[in-house]
């Protein structure tokens, strides 16, 4: 019998304003239920320091469990602008390289898409931008798996799509790139940074693709508790997925 895949799905930790109590929560749901592994879809800490991203390190690394990062518009340096715009990812790198980890399991992979950017022609800088080089990397990646039937995950830290489709989409790209990803075969998409938990599905072309949003484990909160989400596949029921709320499921 195929046993499903558990993956323990939180974004939006913000080390520097972290909600300790829920993270204690988490990390005990982590340590007790042994999820396959953690996926962190960005804003590691608030403002990227080093003293930030090595308490993140130590987070992260205690769980014992594999865990896979995204960087998100937090996690470039804030006070030191030239080493935002010449090695912006240096600090973030060095978190992943450490604790960070691939995901591929018998029946589903995950693959990584970058939506941050250094510097863009717009103001905030927080919003999602996809390049279309960022985007042709994933793609590349995509094409080079095996054409062996896994449900296919992405995981980024912006939502390629806004909430509801009339409204106008805040992340530069992210229409281009959600269509050429369900082109491709993308069957989810699991983001971050708004805050708030969402489960939608959209479609494109003959394709749908489930868009799973997780809230925040900081205190950093907008109409929403802390909670993360229990994303579980298997091949029969296909995926399915929980969200915990911090006072409510503890």
């Amino acid at each position: 019998m195929t046993q499903p895949i558990h993956l323990f799905h939180v974004s939006d930790v913000h080390f520097g304003v972290e909600h300790c109590e829920a993270l204690q929560w988490f990390a005990d749901a982590v340590r007790d239920e042994r999820p396959d592994a953690v996926i962190c879809t960005g804003d590691l800490t608030q403002r990227a320091t080093h003293a930030q991203f090595d308490t993140a390190r130590r987070f992260f690394a205690s769980l014992d469990t594999p865990v896979t990062l995204e960087p998100g518009n937090h996690d470039m340096p804030y006070y030191n602008l030239w080493e935002r715009f010449t090695q912006p990812y240096k600090r973030y790198g060095a978190l992943a390289d450490s604790v960070g980890a691939s995901l591929s399991f018998e029946h589903c992979v995950i693959v990584s898409l970058k939506t941050t950017v250094r510097i863009q022609p717009r103001f905030p800088w927080s919003d999602g931008y996809v390049y279309k080089d960022a985007l042709a990397k994933t793609l590349q990646e995509i094409a080079e798996l095996p054409d062996d039937g896994r449900y296919l995950i992405i995981s980024c830290h912006h939502p390629l799509l806004p909430a509801k489709p009339d409204e106008k989409n805040p992340t530069i790209g992210g229409d281009k790139a959600f269509e050429a990803l369900a082109d491709a075969g993308v069957d989810a998409i699991l983001t971050g940074h708004v805050h708030v938990p969402f489960d939608l599905t959209r479609a494109s072309g003959n394709r749908s693709v489930r868009m799973v949003g997780a809230g925040t484990l900081s205190t950093r909160l907008r109409g929403a508790e802390p909670g993360y989400n229990v994303v579980s596949y298997e091949p029969d029921a296909g995926l399915s997925v929980e969200q915990r709320v911090f006072g409510i499921d503890t």
